[in-house]
C-alpha cells in the first residue's frame, strides 16, 4: 500500500497528535479497527524505534501484512484486506539492528472493571491497591503488567520505562473518565521493570516524571523510579499468631511494652562499608535481641519509601512500598513472619497527615493539587516544608485508608502508629492568625480529617484482623482513644506526651531541688484513666540537642545510671503500656544520630550491661505480675498510699489485678533521692510477709546494694491509711517492688 493511501486510512490529524504526544484517546487510533461506515479492518502501530512492522496471526505465526510507515514518526498502518473480522496477532518489528515479535498492547480491552471504577470513584473501594499501581497480569495466556493510575484531570498520561525509551508518546494510557482512572496492560514486562508515569496537563505541560503512588517497590534513593513487584504469594507461616489476633485483637489488658527502632541506625555492618543491615539480617540479630529483653513488640519509625534519610522516614514518598534501603518486599514479610513465629507483634510508624515536596512524588500530580489543598492555608505544613492531604477528598481518603489495609492486613503488620496527629486535628496547628481557614462552624477543628481519622480507625478495627491504632496526639483533644460510635477518634491507644514531659523534667532536676517538682510525678494520675495511653520514651527525646535518656539524668556517673534505673522501674510500674527507644535499654550515653550504629561497645561497660539486665528483669516481671498491666486504663487498678511526701522525695502506691481475691497486687516505693532512708514506714494494703520482687539499687543492676530485705514484715500497724505497714530501709535513687510472698 503506498503511503497516499495510508494517509488516506488514517486522519492526517491523528497521526501528528500520536507523534507529537498530543493524544489522549490512543485506543481509538492504534491497534486493529474497522471504520464506522464500514470496509476492511486496518491496522495501525506508533513505535518510533520501528523500521518495519509485520503483522502475524497470532495462532501459527503466519504473515498477514505489512505496515507502511505513514511518516518518519513511527506511525505504521495498513489494510488487511483478506480477513473479514478481528483476530489475535502479533507484531513483528524491525529496528534495523534486529527482529523481535512482540503483543500489541492497543489490541487489549480494559482491564478495570466498572465496579472497581465506581467504588474506587464514591471511595469505598478498601483494597484499591489490589487495582491501582503496577500488577502482573495475565490475559488468556499471555503474561504483562496492567498499569492503572488516578489522575483525573490529566490530558494524557503513559508508562515510561527502558522497555520504551522513557518515551511517553509509546505507552499512552487508557482513561476511564467514570473514575478518573488512566490504565493499560503492556504484554512482555514482569516484575523487576522500571517504570514511571509521564503525565501531560491540559494546559500542554509535561511535569517532571511522576513515580507510582500504589508502587509496591522502589528504586533506592537518590534514584526515584517504581518498580513492578505486584502482590505476591508469601508463605507464610504465622497462622497462629494471626489467627490468635485475629480471634482476641490487641486486649487492652494484655502487656505492650514497645521497642521504638530506626532500622537505619540500630545496627551497621562496619566490614562493609558501614551499610544498613537488611530486613532478614534484623531477622536474625534484631528479634533475637528484642526477644531475649523481654519486650513484646517492635516499633518501627516509618518504612515507606523515602529519599531524604534525614527525615527518618517521615516525609515518604511512596506509602505502599516498604523502603528498598533494607531489601524487598518480600525481605520485609520476611522480618514481619519471624518476629510472629518468635511471639513479637511488629507496629510501623504511619504518616497520613503530609508529604514531600520532592518532583517526583504526589505534588501537583496530574497538573492540579490532586492529593493536596490547593489553598496553601490549609495545604502547606508550616514546621515541615510539606503538603498536607486533602482529607475531604473520597479518593484521596481511599488512598490513605487502603494503605493503612495493605500494612495490617496484606503485610500482617500489627499496629500502625499514627505520626503528628495534632497536626491533622486543628486548623491552625503551627499557624499565625490570618494563616489559617475555619470550619464552616467558624471553629478551628479539621473537620474532614478528623473524620477521615474516624473512618481510617473502623475500617482498621474492623477489616484488621485484629490489628491496632496508636495516635501520637500531643494536645488534650478528648477521647481520643474512644470509639467513634461514642463521639471518639477511635484509636486504640494514645501516647502520653504529657506524662513523659513532665517526669522528663522532673528527673532531669538535681535531686537536691526535686522537692518543688514533686507535682511532676503525681499530676498525671489526675487524667491517666481518660485516655488508653502509652507511655513514650521516644526517638524524639534524644535529638536536636536534647542529649540521651542518661545524659539528661544529673550527677555523677554512678548517680546517673542509677536515677536511669529508678526511672526506668518507676515507667514500667505506673499505669500506661511503655515505649522506649532503641539504646535506651542499655542507657546510650550521647545523643541518637541517625546516620550511625548504636553504641553497642557501650556493653562492655558493666553500667551500661547492668540497665539491659535492669530492663529484661523489667519486662519478665511486667508480663508475670497482672497487676501491672491488666488494669492500665481502670482507676480500680491503681490507689496511692502516699503521694505526698515531696520533702523526702518518696513515692508510693499500690497496683491491683483484676481480680483482687486470687490475684496479687504490687506494692511499688520509689526514694529519688541519694538518701539512704532509714526505718521509713510505709502502708501495705495487708499483713505479712512481702517479697522484694525489684530492687534498682541491686549490686547485679550495678547499685550499692541497700535492702530491707529479701522479705519484709507488713505488721498490723496502721499507716498512710492502709491497715498493715512496714518499717523499710529506702535505697538512694532506686524504686523497689514489693508482692505477697505467699
Amino acid at each position: 500500500m503506498d503511503a497516499e493511501a495510508v494517509t488516506n486510512l488514517v486522519p492526517p490529524e491523528d497521526v501528528r497528535n500520536v507523534a507529537l504526544g498530543n493524544c489522549s484517546d490512543p485506543f481509538r487510533i492504534l491497534g486493529m479497527h474497522r471504520p464506522r461506515h464500514g470496509g476492511t479492518l486496518q491496522v495501525r502501530v506508533f513505535d518510533p524505534r520501528a523500521k518495519s512492522i509485520e503483522v502475524l496471526d497470532r495462532s501459527d505465526g503466519s504473515h498477514v501484512a505489512s505496515l507502511s510507515a505513514i511518516d518518519d514518526s513511527g506511525f505504521f498502518a495498513a489494510e488487511i484486506a483478506e480477513r473479514s473480522a478481528p483476530f489475535p496477532y502479533v507484531l513483528k518489528v524491525g529496528t534495523g539492528d534486529n527482529e523481535y515479535v512482540r503483543e500489541d498492547p492497543y489490541r487489549f480491552g480494559p482491564y478495570l472493571g466498572e465496579l472497581d471504577c465506581h467504588l474506587m470513584a464514591e471511595g469505598r473501594h478498601l483494597r484499591p491497591y489490589e487495582k491501582l499501581g503496577a500488577h502482573v497480569f495475565q490475559v488468556s495466556d499471555i503474561r504483562g503488567v496492567a498499569f492503572a493510575v488516578w489522575a483525573p484531570n490529566a490530558f494524557r498520561v503513559s508508562v515510561v520505562g527502558d522497555f520504551n525509551g522513557w518515551d511517553g508518546r509509546v505507552h499512552v494510557m487508557r482513561h476511564r473518565g467514570d473514575c478518573g482512572i488512566w490504565e493499560i496492560f503492556i504484554p512482555g514486562l514482569g516484575p523487576g521493570t522500571v517504570y514511571k508515569y509521564e503525565v501531560k496537563t491540559r494546559d500542554g505541560t509535561v511535569l517532571p516524571l511522576k513515580a507510582d503512588p500504589y508502587a509496591f517497590f522502589a528504586e533506592t534513593r537518590p534514584a526515584t523510579a517504581s518498580i513492578v513487584y505486584g502482590l505476591r504469594e508469601y508463605p507464610w507461616n504465622d497462622d497462629a499468631w494471626m489467627g490468635e489476633r485475629a480471634r482476641t485483637g490487641q486486649s487492652l489488658e494484655r502487656p505492650l511494652a514497645i521497642y521504638e527502632v530506626h532500622a537505619g541506625s540500630w545496627k551497621r555492618v562496619v566490614e562493609h562499608g558501614y551499610r544498613y543491615l537488611t530486613y532478614r539480617e534484623m531477622a536474625d540479630q534484631l528479634l533475637p535481641y528484642v526477644k531475649n529483653l523481654g519486650f513484646t513488640h517492635i516499633e518501627f519509625l516509618p518504612l515507606h519509601e523515602h529519599p531524604f534519610d534525614g527525615s527518618w522516614g517521615y516525609q515518604p514518598t511512596g506509602l505502599y512500598a516498604p523502603t528498598s534501603r533494607f531489601g524487598t518486599p518480600d525481605d520485609f514479610k520476611y522480618l514481619v513472619d519471624r518476629a510472629h513465629q518468635m511471639d513479637i507483634g511488629v507496629i510501623v510508624d504511619w504518616v497520613p497527615g503530609h508529604f514531600p515536596i520532592d518532583v517526583h512524588a504526589l505534588e501537583y500530580f496530574d497538573g492540579t493539587h490532586l492529593y493536596e489543598h490547593s489553598d496553601p492555608r490549609m495545604g502547606r505544613h508550616m514546621d515541615w516544608g510539606t503538603l498536607i492531604y486533602n482529607h475531604g477528598r473520597t479518593e484521596v481518603q481511599n488512598f490513605l485508608i487502603g494503605n493503612a489495609l495493605y500494612w495490617v492486613d496484606y503485610l500482617h503488620v500489627d499496629g500502625l502508629r499514627v505520626d503528628a496527629v495534632a497536626s491533622l486535628l486543628y486548623l491552625d496547628y503551627s499557624r499565625k492568625p490570618g494563616e489559617w481557614v475555619p470550619n464552616r462552624f467558624g471553629g478551628n477543628e479539621n473537620l474532614e480529617s478528623i473524620a477521615f481519622l474516624r473512618r481510617m480507625n473502623e475500617i482498621v478495627y474492623t477489616e484488621g484482623r485484629g490489628a491496632m491504632t496508636l495516635a501520637e496526639e500531643s494536645t488534650a483533644w478528648p477521647m481520643v482513644s474512644r470509639p467513634p460510635y461514642l463521639g471518639g477518634l477511635g484509636f486504640g491507644f494514645k501516647w502520653n506526651m504529657g506524662w513523659m514531659h513532665d517526669t522528663l523534667t522532673y528527673f532531669s532536676k538535681e535531686p537536691i531541688h526535686r522537692r518543688w517538682h514533686h507535682n511532676q510525678l503525681t499530676f498525671g494520675l489526675l487524667y491517666a484513666f481518660n485516655e488508653n495511653f502509652v507511655l513514650p520514651l521516644s526517638h524524639d527525646e534524644v535529638v536536636h540537642g536534647k542529649g540521651s535518656l542518661f545524659g539528661r539524668m544529673p550527677g555523677d556517673r554512678w548517680q546517673k545510671f542509677a536515677n536511669l534505673r529508678a526511672y526506668y522501674a518507676f515507667m514500667w510500674a505506673h499505669p500506661g503500656k511503655k515505649l522506649l527507644f532503641m539504646g535506651g535499654e542499655f542507657g546510650q550515653e550521647r545523643e541518637w544520630n541517625f546516620d550511625a550504629s548504636l553504641d553497642w561497645h557501650l556493653l562492655e561497660d558493666p553500667f551500661n550491661a547492668q540497665v539491659s539486665d535492669l530492663l529484661r528483669s523489667l519486662n519478665y516481671i511486667y508480663r508475670a505480675e497482672p497487676a501491672l498491666h491488666e488494669l492500665d486504663f481502670q482507676p480500680e487498678g491503681f490507689e496511692w498510699i502516699d503521694c505526698q511526701d515531696a520533702e523526702s522525695c518518696v513515692i508510693s502506691w499500690i497496683r491491683w489485678p483484676r481480680d483482687r481475691q486470687r490475684g496479687k497486687p504490687v506494692v511499688v516505693v520509689c526514694n529519688f533521692t541519694p538518701v539512704v532512708r532509714q526505718d521509713y514506714r510505709v502502708g501495705f494494703p495487708l499483713a505479712g510477709s512481702w517479697r522484694e520482687a525489684l530492687n534498682t539499687d541491686a549490686t547485679w543492676f550495678g547499685g550499692s546494694g541497700v535492702s530491707s530485705g529479701a522479705v519484709v514484715d507488713a505488721e498490723p500497724i496502721e499507716q498512710h491509711g492502709r491497715p498493715a505497714s512496714a518499717s523499710l530501709t529506702l535505697p538512694p535513687l532506686a524504686t523497689i517492688y514489693y508482692v505477697p510472698d505467699a
